[in-house]
């Protein structure tokens, strides 16, 4: 199953019937025993397709913005362009890697919130013209470098989570709100719309309901200093399940019919980023290391909790970590405990065990505890849902290279596409049939504006 996985000359292995995501990894395990057992990633883009799908079955009045900072993969950005997703982008490069596909500037946010002067002029020069803002020292900035910005203004929410304050560090309150409108009509700088957002951990849909209630009292301010109020944005937060999708729309759309009808001219918009891509991304990954921890050892790391059965405990050393793929660690996000690839019995052990990266770093701990069977060096353990805030630069601990990405979709996936009208303009570079697969390879693949 070889094929070119270097971007932007990558490969799209389409799988036939009865192939599973399972198959690809093995395949590509078995390859790298015979090389360098490096990490590697599988991403199943026809996952991305069905994300889409439901979101206009469920979502449909909403036009999604795809979080650029989630996931900057190339075939990521070129199948949701295809798809007629719009990006927010979070800084000039995210901004410099969706327009090299053609993207137009009208589909693309600028979401930012502590903009660089030389950013800014950046997006003014390249047409960016929609961009975000919460406070008067943002919006004096875009007044001086930026004069056919259109602003949302940012609007801070009160969602909660298990005690925890959700929206505190970005977002204008009510109040201000009306300062900043006055200033913006005094520098001549243009307000079109709100946006808000609502953490993915926040369970109360209630939230939405105050948050939207809020947008409106914005949108009756700006109207009344002159502004033309066009967008509302509602922000990320989704988590990928339909059920959460239903939730959320069944709570706002009464409320969009009342404040923000489809006759009001208000285009209302969303900024979904892990939602496309977490599941759609699993990560493969070698156990270079291991260290035995006796459960009566009075130097045993606090890391490491008593097995269950009075075995010893295991410290697992893998060939990346949280200064590669798993940097979403330090953003405090919790790491499942992986899947083993090798057969086990039905009676196998399993023992205390902790997860880290290659740097022997104290903070490069992916997964703190969980219960697997004894492992050794050169064993395989595959993370699902590794689509989110992995595809980081490479750190330089340890020689640490990025992984490669091995692209797939299912040949009832990819006819779907076709017969739904989305087409992407593909140069086919070979057409190889293998064993359980048959790869296209994509040398170059454009969207149209």
């Amino acid at each position: 199953m070889k094929g070119l996985v270097d971007e932007p000359n990558y490969t799209i292995d389409l799988l036939e019937e009865g192939t599973m995501l399972g198959d690809v990894i093995d395949n590509h395990i078995y390859e790298q025993a015979l090389a360098e057992k490096n990490a590697f990633f599988v991403a199943d883009l026809g996952n991305i397709v069905k994300k889409h799908f439901q979101w206009q079955n469920i979502m449909a009045p909403i036009k999604p913005f795809f979080a650029v900072k989630c996931n900057t993969s190339q075939a990521v950005i070129e199948i949701l362009a295809a798809l007629g997703t719009g990006f927010a982008c979070a800084n000039k490069s995210e901004v410099a890697l969706v327009q090299g596909y053609g993207i137009a500037p009208e589909n693309i946010l600028y979401t930012g919130m502590c903009k660089q002067l030389s950013h800014m002029k950046y997006a003014a020069k390249n047409g960016i013209d929609l961009l975000v803002c919460d406070n008067e020292t943002e919006l004096q900035k875009i007044a001086r470098c930026h004069q056919n910005a259109k602003l949302l203004l940012h609007i801070a929410t009160e969602a909660h989570s298990e005690g925890e304050e959700m929206s505190m560090v970005f977002g204008s309150t009510l109040k201000n709100c009306r300062h900043l409108l006055e200033s913006a009509k005094e520098m001549g700088v243009e307000v079109v719309g709100v946006k808000f957002h609502i953490s993915s951990s926040c369970k109360d849909p209630q939230a939405y309901v105050h948050a939207i209630s809020d947008a409106r009292c914005v949108f009756d301010m700006g109207e009344e200093f002159g502004f033309n109020m066009s967008f509302l944005d509602i922000g990320g937060g989704f988590c990928g399940s339909s059920i959460q999708l239903d939730e959320i729309y069944s709570t706002i759309r009464p409320l969009l019919d009342v404040y923000f009808p489809t006759d009001s001219g208000v285009h209302v918009i969303a900024e979904p980023g892990s939602y496309f891509v977490t599941t759609s991304f699993s990560l493969a990954v070698n156990i270079i290391a291991k260290k035995v921890v006796a459960r009566d050892q009075d130097d045993q790391p606090q890391e490491i909790k008593p097995s269950l059965n009075d075995e010893p405990a295991f410290m697992y050393y893998m060939n990346d970590g949280v200064f590669g793929s798993f940097a979403n660690k330090l953003l405090e996000k919790t790491i499942a405990a992986p899947s083993v690839h090798k057969k086990l019995s039905k009676e196998e052990a399993v023992f205390a065990s902790s997860l880290w990266g290659p740097s022997c770093d104290g903070l490069d701990q992916v997964v703190e505890h969980c219960l697997l069977p004894e492992l050794n060096v050169g064993d395989w353990v595959v993370f699902n849902n590794m689509g989110d805030n992995t595809m980081g630069e490479p750190s330089a601990f340890n020689d640490y290279q990025k992984p490669p990405i091995y692209y797939l979709i299912s040949a009832y996936d990819w006819y779907e596409m076709q017969d739904a009208g989305i087409t992407l303009d593909t140069t086919m570079k070979n057409f190889l049939l293998v064993p359980s697969c048959f790869q296209l390879s994509h040398e170059d693949i454009s969207t149209p504006a």
